[in-house]
């Protein structure tokens, strides 16, 4: 082809090339132009199945979730969520930990001078009295009886004088109920009398103790021991909390019967009185006596007395007093003795009357329900299982003496 043919040619194609050029540009702008000036946007179904071809082609609605299609932003969503969801328990936690640690480091015996009646197992200790278990005494009528005297009555009485147990002498022992078992009683115990009685005590051994006893009498005398829960918290091997109180008085008497001589109590005679587990049990042997200085012609015996300024707080513990002649001890330990009947003062037929040991306890308690009785634990603390113990190892002139004293009318001791 000549060169002036090949010049033509190439001016005719940039021509061509040109004008397809112009006319696409138009068409494309007359395209986007007709669909903006129509105004028409594609329907909601249609918009959700449009691609867009770049991130800036479409707006992002207010409600649209963030793309998260990448697994990072759902990474640092989670983070984020779980970083405030702990935040938040941190924010708690430290309320509930201070609530733990003022419980376990809460005074017992404050604890429960004000929440009595409420359980707790920690560190075995256990719930009460309840505020229900205390009554004014001055609200109580005059309740106590006593049997009408008959000619053969024998009135007088003979005092074994002990102390107040000055020496501190507590075991939370008992040698008649489980002999040989350290702590068998489950609460603590106050001693009189004999000098070395524990869960081992025998017959042989408590004869060659010392005493605490005037005229030399060696019996033991114990009960449970009374306990300020306002006080420090001297806390016993089950839960009994409170400050121990010593009593203000002790009378240990042994008295005569309204319908008959007495006779001597055998050497080692061993005797209950009271049931120290009555809340559980029920109240056949329950016989606890409470009562206020100044008020002893009325007892309580399911109720802690709360008793007048000046008043005191007095345990009365009746022992039977009525023996079947031939044993110092039974299985129960109560078989072999009996109570007198309430209104004759007689004893039941086979039975002869002895001296009737009557414990008088008096207290200086804090003022409100704020004392309590050890207890086994699940007893509750409960005023009805008050309880006491006594074995005679006085000797038998001693005995005998007792029993002229109380038979002649004359107050002894």
């Amino acid at each position: 082809m000549p060169a002036s043919h090949r010049r033509r040619l190439g001016a005719t194609h940039l021509i061509v090339i040109a004008l397809i050029a112009l006319f696409g540009s138009a068409g494309t702008f007359l395209a986007v132009t007709d669909n903006a000036s129509a105004g028409t946007t594609p329907p909601a179904n249609d918009r959700a199945s449009l691609s867009p071809t770049s991130p800036s082609v479409t707006s992002p609605t207010d409600n649209a979730p963030p793309d998260r299609s990448d697994g990072q932003a759902d990474g640092r969503d989670q983070g984020r969520d779980q970083g405030q969801a702990q935040g938040r328990d941190q924010d708690r936690e430290p309320g509930r930990g201070q609530d733990q640690s003022q419980e376990q480091n809460r005074d017992p015996g404050q604890d429960q001078s004000r929440r009595k009646g409420q359980g707790s197992d920690q560190s075995h200790q256990h719930a009460g009295p309840a505020d229900s278990d205390f009554a004014d005494i001055r609200g109580v009528r005059p309740n106590v009886r006593t049997p009408r005297d008959q000619r053969s009555a024998s009135t007088g009485s003979f005092t074994s004088r002990c102390g107040r147990n000055e020496e501190g002498h507590r075991n939370p022992d008992n040698f008649i109920v489980t002999p040989g078992v350290r702590n068998g009683a489950h609460h603590l115990h106050d001693y009189v009398g004999n000098r070395s009685t524990d869960a081992f005590s025998t017959d042989a051994s408590l004869s060659a103790a010392g005493t605490t006893c005037d005229r030399g009498d060696k019996s033991t005398y114990f009960w449970p021991v009374l306990r300020d829960l306002t006080g420090g918290a001297d806390t016993g091997q089950d839960g009994n909390v409170g400050r121990v109180l010593t009593p203000t008085s002790v009378s240990l008497a042994f008295r005569g019967s309204p319908a008959a001589k007495v006779t001597a109590m055998p050497k080692a005679l061993r005797t209950i009185t009271g049931d120290a587990k009555a809340f559980t049990n029920g109240t056949a042997n329950a016989r606890a006596q409470w009562t206020c200085t100044g008020f002893t012609d009325r007892v309580l015996t399911d109720k802690y007395p709360l008793c007048p300024r000046g008043s005191q707080v007095v345990r009365r513990l009746d022992f039977p007093s009525c023996w079947d002649g031939k044993n110092t001890d039974s299985a129960d330990h109560r078989a072999h003795l009996a109570f007198p009947g309430k209104a004759t003062g007689r004893c039941q037929n086979g039975f002869r009357a002895v001296p009737q040991l009557r414990m008088t306890l008096t207290y200086k308690v804090p003022q409100g329900p704020n004392f309590a009785v050890d207890s086994f634990p699940e007893q509750l603390r409960k005023p009805v299982t008050d309880h006491a113990d006594f074995a005679n190892f006085m000797s038998g002139a001693l005995m005998d003496s007792a029993v002229r004293c109380i038979n002649s009318g004359r107050r002894c001791g």
